[in-house]
């Protein structure tokens, strides 16, 4: 059965390169990224590992943890951590779990048969401090993931978690954000933006992001 949003994220006991990964208490308070990816030794799948690891920081500021899933055992794990920072100039800092009995995969539907018996998809979820699967995005094995985006829902999901806002399309952290119609008072409405808002249309309400 497929993952939707809102579900739960399903707990799990697996090897990774960094030892036994129990993943709720792993994950804790933080947010997290968990990616899959086909096999070890992929070339599309390298730069992405490598580019995650360039992202430390700002994960970090946002509290969140990368986790990385591969069906290859640990041993090639290591080895394959070897040519990623080799080749994408990085250290890999985060866990790349070695689903080899594919126990992760099943529960979260990454073996799909129509493009693979045996491989995972190369999947993605953001995952909240509640457990709560809040993103999914499946790629095509020939193109490389968009970690500006996933930042970019991350900030997005972090502010409208916190504020009765919404962001519109191409918005980035800073750009004005739509407030919420079901926010119709309006004394409240002044209190929570007190920089005030335009009004394109009755339902179209913009306000400069909240937190800035």
């Amino acid at each position: 059965m497929s993952l939707r949003l809102g579900d739960i994220a399903p707990d799990f006991e697996q090897d990774s390169s960094a030892g036994k990964i129990r993943f709720h208490e792993w994950l804790g308070d933080s947010w997290g990224v968990l990616f899959s990816h086909p096999a070890d030794f992929t070339p599309v799948c390298t730069t992405e590992l490598g580019f995650t690891a360039k992202l430390k920081d700002e994960f970090a500021k946002r509290g969140v943890k990368a986790i990385a899933l591969s069906v290859d055992p640990v041993d090639s794990h290591h080895k394959w951590i070897e040519d990623i920072n080799e080749t994408q100039h990085t250290i890999v800092n985060f866990p790349i779990l070695a689903d080899a009995d594919r126990k992760v995969s099943d529960l979260y539907d990454l073996i799909h048969p129509n493009a693979s018996d045996t491989l995972t998809v190369r999947s993605l979820f953001v995952i909240d401090p509640n457990k709560k699967i809040r993103l999914t995005i499946t790629y095509p094995a020939s193109t490389g993931r968009n970690f500006h985006e996933i930042l970019r829902v991350i900030d997005s999901l972090q502010l409208t978690d916190n504020y009765k806002v919404a962001t519109p399309a191409n918005w980035q952290d800073g750009d004005e954000v739509v407030i919420v119609p079901s926010l119709k008072d309006e004394e409240e409405i002044k209190k929570r933006f007190p920089k005030g808002y335009r009004a394109v249309k009755p339902y179209l309400r913009l306000t400069p992001q909240p937190n800035r």
